[in-house]
């Protein structure tokens, strides 16, 4: 029995939530209406007969869940059955509701927590299909919307609006050509505060913000009414008298195109004056208007803001975007002059406006032409940034990677000398004991030439393997003995370089080693001389030893990062004539990652150099995509 109940509360369940059989049955053959004293219910029952066979059935009227869904399954059971068929049924049916009764309250409660359940997931499902977040609410007025889109218009061609509201300024003034996005944008606002305020996911990026509004006020659209006789001014006047009146500091208040329908001045003083009151309230409201005297009472009031929907004239085509801080242009003589219209006409046309309005529409071509600019160098700046941080990443990592290296070369070296010293002192030992025994026994001068011969093989090694031991650190030099450019050696590490900077007041100083950039104390540091080396390139001294000339010290390396390909092409030819007659096997090329045109510049230009044997990217640790190897041909 248990079994059968849950069965019958499942259907019951379904039954509730879709109404199959509720509805008016055409040309019934007997109709019949039932009460429920207790509940209140009062159903109507419809039958239509087919000889004995019972056709079809349907139900109307109210009542609770349970009565309306027992009823829907009676019909489902009866329809086709014949009346002898349905009597016995009709037994059974009446067994099974009175046992469905006990359950009332466990029913209604299942039917309370589906509904529930039903709406949550529905609200999820709209959440993920709008790419929706979470808005943060306060009850400060405040709204601060990231990338809003309106939930109505598709994702794809839909374009988002940065807007704030509340904080700064708390009216905003929206101006601009028709089918700019200015109602779009007004909607915006108002469809994503109701859709937080009733538990929705608004569609705009995480961390956008919505103020809890006691009412929404909306003056949206054209609303005649023929049967109240109201114009289009009309209607929107009692819309506002109705606002103006109701409206609080906990409302929000919306208006498009307001002051329309009537004169263009007269509407245009209403619309200051409906504004500076609502304004004076500290209402939180948002308006857009076609009237200039609206952008000019925008910026010559505290706490009130332009903004505008952006319009390409070139195009002849909205861009959707809303530019809060800046007043749009109507744009009216350029669109004109764009499809067609004479010059004379439009220059008549000029003639009508006066010079405050001709002189403030050249103010807002001049801050749209600079917001154009200042955007652009905005992006490039953008770009340029990016550009130094992923360098500087690099350079960071390869830094890294440099000290991991030389921690390990310290430490090789360590051992390695430990190492030799050992083998030094047993030698030495041994050789010592060697001559104690041929003093003292008659040892033949053959087997003496022998030991000495094998003395000198091991002196010799020692000799190879101290040139690669690790010096000790001398401490002699001075601060004031040391300038930019030096050649030095590094002693722990057994590396030459060149000053980059002088020691701070710890001794400190970087060391440029090759691509190598390291710091180190002044004690690990000895100055050296330059190079000596044999070629055409080299002039005698009175000592007679060969030192390098001017072309023949040129650096193995060139850095052309932040050049152009023109610059950084011109720098490199005559850095590789130089390094050519230095006779240098190979040198580095510098030019960083970043979008990768100054590179491919350098590579195009090293394919047409004769003198060049081959170029290659850098092995990882030296420089990686960064850097260029250019080999000289002999």
């Amino acid at each position: 029995m248990e079994d059968l109940t849950d069965v019958y509360n499942d259907l019951i369940m379904e039954h509730s939530m879709n109404s199959y059989n509720k509805k008016k049955l055409e040309n019934a053959d007997y109709s019949e209406i039932g009460h429920n004293p207790n509940c209140g219910d009062e159903i109507t029952l419809e039958l239509k007969l087919n000889g004995d066979k019972i056709e079809d059935m349907a139900f109307s009227g109210h009542g609770c869940a349970i009565s309306q869904a027992s009823t829907s399954i009676m019909i489902d059971t009866l329809r086709g059955k014949t009346i002898e068929e349905a009597k016995e049924i009709e037994v059974i049916l009446s067994t099974l509701s009175a046992q469905a009764d006990l359950h009332r309250d466990e029913i209604r409660y299942d039917l309370e927590n589906m509904v529930e359940l039903d709406f949550i997931f529905a609200r999820a499902a709209l959440a993920m299909e709008q790419n929706a977040n979470e808005p943060i609410f306060n009850t400060e007025g405040k709204i601060h919307l990231r990338k809003a889109r309106h939930p109505l218009i598709n994702a794809k061609k839909v374009v988002p609006i940065d807007l704030s509201l509340g904080e700064d300024f708390d009216l905003l003034i929206v101006t601009g050509p028709n089918t700019g996005g200015k109602t779009v944008s007004l909607k915006t606002v108002g469809l994503l505060t109701l859709m937080g305020q009733s538990g929705l996911h608004i569609p705009a990026l995480d961390r956008s913000s919505l103020s809890v509004f006691d009412e929404v006020y909306a003056d949206i659209g054209d609303e005649q009414s023929i049967e109240q006789s109201l114009s289009t001014f009309s209607s929107h006047m009692t819309n506002v008298v109705s606002f103006l009146d109701k409206a609080d500091r906990n409302s929000l208040v919306l208006f498009d195109e307001l002051g329309a329908g009537t004169d263009p001045t007269e509407g245009a003083a209403l619309a200051i004056a409906i504004l500076s009151t609502l304004h004076e309230r500290g209402i939180r409201t948002m308006a857009t208007t076609h009237y200039s005297e609206l952008k000019i009472y925008a910026l010559s009031t505290p706490g009130v803001e332009n903004a505008c929907c952006e319009f390409d004239v070139e195009t002849l085509s909205p861009t959707y975007r809303l530019l809060v801080g800046v007043p749009g242009k109507s744009n009216a003589f350029a669109i004109s002059s764009k499809l067609g219209l004479p010059d004379y006409i439009i220059n008549k046309a000029k003639d009508e406006i006066s010079e405050q309005d001709e002189s403030f529409e050249d103010v807002l071509t001049t801050l749209e032409q600079n917001r154009i600019t200042l955007e652009r160098e905005k992006e490039e700046l953008a770009r340029t940034r990016a550009e130094v941080e992923s360098l500087k990443q690099s350079l960071a990592k390869n830094q890294e990677q440099i000290d991991a290296r030389k921690e390990k070369m310290i430490s090789n070296a360590t051992e390695e000398a430990q190492r030799i010293l050992r083998e030094a002192k047993e030698y030495a030992d041994q050789t010592m004991r060697d001559f104690q025994k041929f003093g003292k026994e008659n040892v033949s001068v053959r087997e003496m030439e022998q030991k000495r011969t094998a003395l000198r093989e091991k002196m010799n090694k020692l000799d190879k393997k101290k040139a690669k031991e690790v010096p000790k650190r001398t401490g002699n030099l001075r601060p004031q003995d040391l300038h930019l450019g030096d050649a030095v050696k590094v002693l722990s590490m057994n590396v030459k370089g060149t000053v980059s900077t002088r020691p701070d007041s710890k001794g400190n100083l970087f060391v440029q080693m090759g691509i190598m950039r390291t710091k180190v104390h002044i004690s690990d540091l000895v100055l050296i001389d330059e190079a000596v080396i044999t070629g055409p390139s080299i002039s005698r001294t009175s000592s007679g030893k060969s030192k390098l000339s001017k072309a023949a010290t040129i650096s193995t390396e060139i850095n052309l990062l932040g050049k152009t390909v023109d610059e950084a092409v011109a720098e490199l030819d005559k850095y590789l004539d130089d390094a050519y007659l230095s006779h240098l096997p190979s040198v580095r090329v510098v030019h960083g990652k970043g979008t990768g045109a100054l590179r491919k510049g350098i590579h195009n230009y090293l394919r047409r150099q004769k003198h060049v044997a081959d170029f290659h990217l850098a092995e990882f640790g030296e420089g990686d995509a960064g850097v260029t190897i250019v080999t000289f041909k002999k």
